[in-house]
């Protein structure tokens, strides 16, 4: 696959009571939380570009502006999909929307950086090093976290 304006992804889930607004206590109320539609929106985008990119790269999410205009209550279906509108260089613009069972619940625009993987993890992980300085490290989790960060970059 090519990366090209246009290029579309998507992502569903259904809401239950770990994505609601009421589960990370960004609201009372069991409705499908803007955190967690964000995030469904980045999937969406993340999986599209991903499929284009070589070997050692992946994508991080850079800049969010999103509307969460309607509630969409515990049991019902989501589905956020990403359309590729600009790429700058290693910048790559998605519009981006979600919809439930009865229609558009939230849009907006999301921002992705292309990433070399291995540069990346060489320059954020020596944070947790420099946070420890002083301490005992365990080498061990920093290890993990390099590996998890191959894994789930982003």
């Amino acid at each position: 696959m090519i990366l090209e304006i246009g290029l579309k992804g998507s992502a569903e889930l259904t809401v239950d009571d770990t994505n609601t607004a009421a589960a990370v206590h960004s609201g009372g109320l069991r409705v499908f939380g803007t955190p967690f539609m964000v995030a469904l929106m980045e999937k969406a985008a993340y999986g599209s570009l991903q499929e284009t990119l070589g070997t050692g790269e992946t994508s991080v999410g850079t800049r969010v502006d999103i509307r969460h205009t309607a509630a969409t209550p515990a049991g019902m279906r989501i589905r956020a999909e990403s359309t590729v509108t600009a790429i700058d260089g290693r910048t790559v613009t998605f519009r981006v929307t979600a919809c439930d069972e009865k229609g558009e619940i939230g849009s907006g625009r999301h921002e992705r950086a292309i990433v070399d993987i291995e540069r990346f993890t060489r320059r954020c992980y020596p944070k947790r090093e420099e946070k420890n300085a002083g301490t005992s490290i365990d080498r061990h989790a920093i290890s993990d976290m390099q590996r998890d960060g191959e894994e789930n970059d982003g």
